[in-house]
């Protein structure tokens, strides 16, 4: 169940470029790094586009407008279909339309993103979970445990053109666990919470990079991700985790002699198995990047880490995630998503 709503609500949209350049350095060497953006904040604040980023793309992309890396679009918005939002951000980017890929269904209760009618939805929301299902009849007794929920999109706030951040789907979430208890006395119990910061999430982010990778004959494997976000709580937050992640299953695969065994690195397990049977990665470490135009933002240059680290005292994650100070310290602090790119080719002596 948990994985069937990553692959619908991780909304990680594969941009698919064509063959690569016949460049000296595209050829020579193939990338063994690849790119997670998120998307508002970073790429755009609402219809309009970071000015950084269509700098970025053109770093990214040779001459015929193919890309170098593999990229893949990593964003918790669900409030529109994957199509619409392929073609938004192709518009945005000046970029080919990047094609998007497909999604088992999903049978459950579930939250993809803040409603318009915030108050008719939460009304209905806890219709259906104090009915079992059925608002049409009068519920004789509180059903407890509820109707499974799955919950998609935890970010309490989120950047548009506005100049300040708006309240989020994780804003909603919160006013729905505070009613559900506020009436039944109990706590909303979620069957899985998928998006970002969820490890899962960038588990199959990476599964998509590197089948990306494959498609275009990349041999190299891919060694490194660069997450680049504005949101320390989802995308610093969540990078960080599956850093921590990464680094624990390299642990557990020396213990074991080289063989790995996942079950020791991560709760997910089961999940991880059911997306790739074979459990192997090459994927060493996955950098978090903290971008300044979005709902992080710092108005005298870039900060340091120290700065952020005294900034982000308020934990604005989820509650069923626990708050630890270093997951929310990016391992970069840039002003720009342009600043991000040129930063990671440096680091992969990438021209």
């Amino acid at each position: 169940m948990a994985l069937r709503g990553c692959l619908r609500a991780g909304r990680a949209l594969l941009r698919a470029a064509g063959p690569p350049a016949r460049g000296v350095c595209a050829a020579a060497r193939p990338p063994a790094f690849g790119f997670l953006f998120d998307v508002d904040g970073v790429l755009v604040r609402g219809s309009q586009p970071v000015p950084a980023a269509r700098r970025a793309f053109q770093r990214l992309a040779d001459g015929s407008g193919r890309l170098r890396v593999p990229v893949v679009f990593l964003t918790n918005a669900g409030n529109c279909l994957r199509s619409d939002k392929a073609q938004e951000l192709s518009r945005a980017l000046e970029m080919q339309p990047p094609p998007t890929t497909g999604f088992p269904t999903i049978e459950g209760v579930i939250l993809f993103g803040e409603p318009v009618r915030w108050e008719t939805s939460l009304q209905l929301i806890i219709d259906v979970l104090l009915s079992n299902g059925n608002p049409g009849a009068e519920p004789q007794a509180v059903p407890y445990p509820h109707l499974p929920i799955l919950a998609c999109n935890m970010d309490l706030l989120w950047m548009a053109e506005a100049k300040m951040p708006r309240f989020g789907h994780g804003t909603f979430l919160l006013c729905l666990e505070d009613i559900y208890k506020k009436v039944t006395g109990r706590e909303l119990k979620y069957e899985a919470l998928i998006g970002k910061p969820s490890t899962v999430t960038y588990r199959y982010a990476e599964y998509l990079i590197k089948q990306q990778a494959e498609k275009q004959g990349w041999k190299a494997p891919i060694r490194h991700l660069y997450a680049v976000g504005d949101n320390p709580m989802s995308d610093v937050y969540g990078a960080n985790l599956y850093n921590n992640y990464l680094k624990s299953a390299q642990q557990n695969q020396v213990r074991a002699g080289g063989k790995r065994n996942p079950q020791a690195a991560s709760p997910q397990t089961e999940d991880y198995l059911e997306l790739r049977k074979d459990c192997n990665s090459s994927v060493e470490s996955c950098y978090s990047i903290l971008v300044c135009t979005g709902v992080y933002r710092h108005d005298n240059g870039v900060p340091s880490k120290t700065e952020q680290c005294t900034t982000e005292a308020v934990f604005h994650g989820h509650r069923d995630f626990c708050f630890d100070p270093s997951l929310v310290e990016a391992s970069y602090i840039v002003q720009d998503v342009n600043d991000a790119v040129q930063l990671a080719f440096k680091k992969e002596n990438w021209s």
